[in-house]
């Protein structure tokens, strides 16, 4: 289009004076922008690589297991609540489900996402405990911790377990652990029959045995791989071993013991 004679050409993106403000906000603008997504890119990638780290970090895997009826074990859903607010990972089921569960836990750990197993259970899933740990050692795999509350049948522990405490009511529902010839680790049997207001039916919701398990748990995820037991002495303490004579009860314990 040919101008009109006399009448300057406008060049292109040329501010007239009434879009003076407006072109300006526009150049103002445009340069920032591209500062701003930049900045925005960063941080999503930081993020992104955070997240990916923590991931990849292999880290301890608790496994609950309640036992007959999948209602009578609700403390071990407190438990798994206790150690998920202390970052610990925990994780609940039906003892039934110990065979999968072992083949789960077997892959994590040989896959380098697990770097420690524990394993506890009440009633039903107390004996679970047993059956799993054996199946674990069978495949390889070490077990770092295992707690029985009350377990309903006489077991013998066998394979790699570092420490093995198995807290029971002797005049009730529960037994204690044998120690089979092929166990590596050290196997403690704790008797609960003193404590008057513990029953099979609430050991695992009583807050002093709870503060004990997630004590002993915490201990454990803090050490370092599974060991053998020499590096343990034989009432389950000793340097390396986590908390000294895990399951002790003092006498203030109990005396102070309720539901």
């Amino acid at each position: 289009m040919v101008p009109s004679e006399g009448k300057p050409v406008k060049p292109l993106g040329t501010c007239t004076r009434l879009r003076r403000f407006s072109c300006f906000a526009r150049r103002w603008h445009r340069p920032r922008s591209a500062v701003l997504s930049l900045i925005l890119l960063g941080l999503s990638i930081g993020i992104s690589n955070a997240q990916t780290t923590t991931a990849s970090q292999p880290r301890e895997h608790v496994y609950l297991l309640r036992g007959f009826a999948n209602v009578f074990s609700l403390g071990m859903d407190q438990i798994a609540a206790k150690l998920q607010q202390q970052g610990i990972h925990a994780t609940v089921d039906n003892y039934l489900a110990w065979p999968s569960l072992a083949e789960q836990a077997a892959a994590e750990y040989k896959s380098g996402r697990t770097r420690a197993i524990i394993l506890v259970g009440h009633s039903s899933g107390a004996t679970a405990v047993t059956e799993m740990a054996a199946r674990l050692s069978r495949l390889g795999v070490p077990v770092k911790l295992a707690i029985g509350l009350d377990p309903t049948s006489r077991m013998t522990t066998t394979g790699h377990v570092d420490r093995y405490i198995n807290y029971y009511i002797a005049n009730g529902f529960g037994d204690p652990v044998d120690k089979g010839t092929e166990f590596k680790g050290v196997l403690q049997n704790v008797d609960l029959e003193h404590m008057s207001n513990v029953s099979h039916f609430n050991i695992d919701k009583n807050n002093v045995l709870q503060s004990m398990v997630i004590k002993d748990i915490l201990a454990a995820a803090s050490a370092g791989p599974p060991q053998a037991r020499s590096a343990c002495d034989s009432h389950g303490g000793g340097k390396g071993c986590g908390s000294p004579k895990p399951g002790t009860l003092t006498d203030r314990m109990m005396g102070t013991v309720g539901r």
